[in-house]
């Protein structure tokens, strides 16, 4: 069967788009298999000297985080505009993010570079990551916290995640996204149905944060420790006039010129960590909750100004908006 004449220019880019792909992620695949190995070694010296460890694996996680970051912006021309308030340099915080792809986590960098503490970036990540070789290991050293989001259970493996920013004052951004997975169409369905069924407000673009991971969080570090804040990031995308429609990972390693089709955009706001310290666990979850209404108003100013063809990087009297590079 022949190929119709008129497909042969589409399957051509595509083969040209993916090839490029290849060509660009190869470099940076041989630097993650080459810092996983080097994480590894790094596992019985973080029992002997785990501060020491722990600064070698941000100065290795930091290279690798800052190569990803420019295949994304550099390379693939990505155009990421920010709003919202200017976040301190070299400052340890607790970060809350609402979830909508798997590349969130470029525009969460994309702050952290600004801030100097990239390589100190530490994500909550699902547990079963600790079974990879190396991979693992690596996450282990780095003090990156596994868990299962079942906190009863999880509660040894915070305590030893908790001991860096307490115990040794590690700088670092503990990274949550407290709705637990990326807001799709059926989830938010799932969403609506649990906020009528328990009296909650109805979100709009987010779905409704799981509190019992932030309140255990904040007990934790908001009395004594390294951290400082709270940081709490939203993050938006439209895709050709599509809101919230991001590209996908291998998109961002492949495709050129992103920004002529997509919009990336992350607002920050941030929050003495003193102020929270001493709440109750309610008032913690009442908290969050009340941040992530907040959530759903600027994401439904976004939309709106996607609709009125306003750039996102439009200064205006909502949000201080400006466009920021890598």
């Amino acid at each position: 069967m022949t190929t119709p004449a008129l497909l042969q220019p589409f399957l051509w880019r595509t083969a040209l788009t993916n090839l490029r792909g290849l060509g660009i992620l190869t470099p940076w695949l041989l630097q993650l298999l080459a810092t996983d190995l080097l994480l590894s070694l790094l596992l019985p010296w973080s029992l002997l000297a785990p501060t020491s460890a722990y600064n070698i694996s941000s100065w290795l996680a930091g290279l690798v985080w800052r190569g990803i970051q420019f295949i994304f912006t550099s390379v693939n021309g990505a155009r990421i505009t920010v709003s919202g308030d200017q976040l301190p340099q070299h400052e340890s915080a607790v970060v809350v993010c609402n979830h909508v792809s798997w590349i969130d986590f470029y525009l969460i960098q994309h702050l952290a570079v600004r801030s100097f503490m990239l390589g100190r970036c530490r994500y909550f990540a699902k547990q079963q990551l600790r079974w990879v070789p190396f991979l693992g290991w690596g996450l282990w050293v780095m003090g990156m916290p596994l868990i299962s989001r079942r906190w009863d259970k999880d509660q040894r493996e915070l305590d030893r995640v908790f001991r860096g920013p307490k115990v040794y004052r590690w700088p670092m951004w503990l990274i949550s996204y407290s709705e637990a997975t990326r807001y799709t169409a059926q989830k938010y369905l799932e969403t609506v149905q649990w906020c009528k069924a328990h009296g909650k407000p109805i979100p709009r673009y987010t779905l409704y944060p799981r509190t019992k991971g932030f309140v255990a969080t904040i007990k934790a570090l908001g009395s004594d420790s390294s951290v400082k804040a709270v940081y709490d990031l939203t993050v938006a995308y439209a895709h050709n006039g599509r809101f919230l429609e991001a590209p996908d990972m291998w998109q961002t390693i492949s495709q050129p010129n992103l920004s002529e089709e997509w919009r990336f955009h992350v607002h920050a706001q941030r929050f003495d960590i003193e102020e929270l310290a001493g709440r109750s666990d309610e008032e913690l979850a009442s908290w969050l909750e009340e941040r992530w209404m907040a959530k759903s108003a600027l994401l439904q100013e976004l939309k709106k100004k996607l609709e009125d063809g306003q750039d996102w990087s439009q200064r205006s009297k909502s949000s201080n908006v400006e466009v920021l590079s890598t």
